[in-house]
């Protein structure tokens, strides 16, 4: 298993994000907007009206974890092994589709989130739920979720889902510097300029991308910024 940590010049204490977390609960979620900030101009429209006409969508939930490293917070991302599917390769968040006999779709996020990298539940603490997003090439409704954990985290990566695990220092996704933007091409889309986090070598795109940037937003809100 490949463990990447990037470096951060500025960074602030874990008990400093601790001292947040009632703040943020009481914070209205920035939204779609947010999120649309960081999809690419030709989907604009497809990601705005897309949801409202998505006929038997399956569900899946994500994980934005944050957890102390040397008293630094953290968040992981996850580079997905090699797959036939849509999404192999990707950096995303840890999660994935729900099941059966998950109770509700916090339950999925948790329990996705155990198996993918090795994460005990009982460390985890739910903050809050996030804007659901639709990804059409794939047919899922996506249900993400913010959460910390109070010590450091030891990772096991889950060999068959799970090529990598990545470890980012918070005060990276708040940097406007490493917003940046690429052109790539994908099964379902060719040659596309899309917009991007770039932490170091990594490159988040797409909906995780989208994700990440409401949460990026609800921070700042908490920071009165």
């Amino acid at each position: 298993m490949l463990i990447k940590t990037r470096k951060l010049k500025y960074v602030t204490s874990f008990q400093e994000f601790l001292d947040r977390i009632s703040k943020l609960k009481n914070l209205p979620l920035p939204g779609l907007q947010s999120q649309l900030k960081m999809a690419a101009v030709e989907r604009l429209d497809e990601m705005r009206h897309s949801a409202m006409k998505a006929q038997n969508h399956k569900e899946a939930s994500v994980m934005m974890l944050v957890y102390p490293k040397n008293d630094i917070p953290h968040f992981v991302l996850i580079e997905r092994a090699q797959t036939k599917g849509k999404h192999s390769g990707q950096i995303a968040f840890p999660g994935g589709r729900k099941e059966k006999t998950d109770v509700d779709n916090s339950y999925t996020a948790l329990r996705e989130t155990e198996e993918e990298i090795g994460i005990s539940i009982e460390h985890q603490h739910l903050i809050t739920s996030l804007t659901s997003l639709y990804i059409p090439p794939s047919n899922y409704m996506v249900y993400p979720y913010l959460a910390f954990a109070k010590a450091e985290l030891q990772f096991k990566a889950q060999p068959s889902e799970v090529k990598s695990i990545i470890e980012i220092e918070l005060a990276e996704l708040l940097k406007d510097q490493n917003v940046s933007k690429t052109v790539l091409s994908t099964s379902y889309m060719k040659e596309v300029s899309v917009p991007c986090f770039y932490f170091g070598d990594v490159m988040v795109w797409g909906a995780t991308a989208m994700m990440l940037q409401e949460i990026k937003d609800y921070f700042l809100q908490a920071s009165g910024n």
